[in-house]
């Protein structure tokens, strides 16, 4: 009982500083207790790879967080600012990329099969939530910077992106590291899809069906956030 006493006073004092971290964090734990409990119960440790996507989802967010506090002193073009920026679109497919394993709901035999569903929902959500939120951060800034619609262009050339990088990941087993360790591989198959797509009709069918799914959801929450704030104007 004390150490929950004193869970609950931590994290209330730390909500109350920084409440989008301290939400982010509980839904984290959230994601992982459902692990926890699911390999210890239903012997679902096989599923440690969605601990693992979790943790590189939060990596976006940390990189947008010091890009963020960047700005404040230095200007974008500077080798701080660019390097958080580098870092951020380099890892922000991780953060999307969680809701791809939903595949293996098809493929693989559960036993418990509405346990793992709710499971890799939840680590989908949480990992929706940090690309988004980090995404949401840096699309902030370009539009105090850019008057015009280049900063809403910018943002939908990123999920394009993104939405390419699943497409790698999952089809083509390809991961953020290849980009350091095996980059030539790597220029191949990509290179390949440009010059012949005739010859992958999934490449476009899996990058858009991403593409229109990341951004019609990223839209939605746009316009959520917009209704709020004018409702508490109000």
């Amino acid at each position: 009982m004390n150490i929950i006493r004193w869970y609950n006073g931590v994290m209330k004092r730390f909500g109350q500083e920084n409440p989008i971290l301290a939400t982010l964090i509980f839904s984290s734990l959230v994601s992982v207790s459902f692990f926890i409990i699911g390999t210890w119960f239903f012997s679902a440790g096989e599923y440690w790879y969605l601990v693992w996507n979790l943790f590189l989802a939060w990596l976006p967010l940390l990189f947008a967080w010091l890009l963020l506090r960047t700005l404040k002193n230095k200007r974008w073009a500077s080798w701080q600012g660019l390097l958080y920026t580098f870092l951020w679109l380099f890892f922000l497919p991780n953060s999307f990329y969680i809701i791809s394993d939903l595949i293996h709901l098809q493929t693989d035999v559960i036993v418990n099969g509405l346990y793992v569903m709710v499971m890799m929902f939840s680590f989908s959500v949480t990992g929706l939530l940090l690309g988004y939120i980090s995404l949401y951060s840096v699309h902030k800034q370009l539009l105090k910077r850019f008057r015009d619609n280049t900063p809403h262009l910018v943002v939908g050339i990123i999920l394009f992106l993104s939405s390419f990088a699943i497409y790698l990941g999952r089809y083509l087993h390809w991961n953020t590291w290849d980009a350091v360790i095996n980059p030539a591989g790597l220029i191949f198959d990509v290179s390949d899809r440009i010059i012949n797509p005739g010859a992958h009709t999934q490449t476009a069918t899996t990058t858009l069906s991403f593409f229109v799914l990341l951004g019609s959801m990223y839209i939605v929450i746009w316009q959520f956030i917009k209704i709020i704030r004018k409702t508490v104007k109000d």
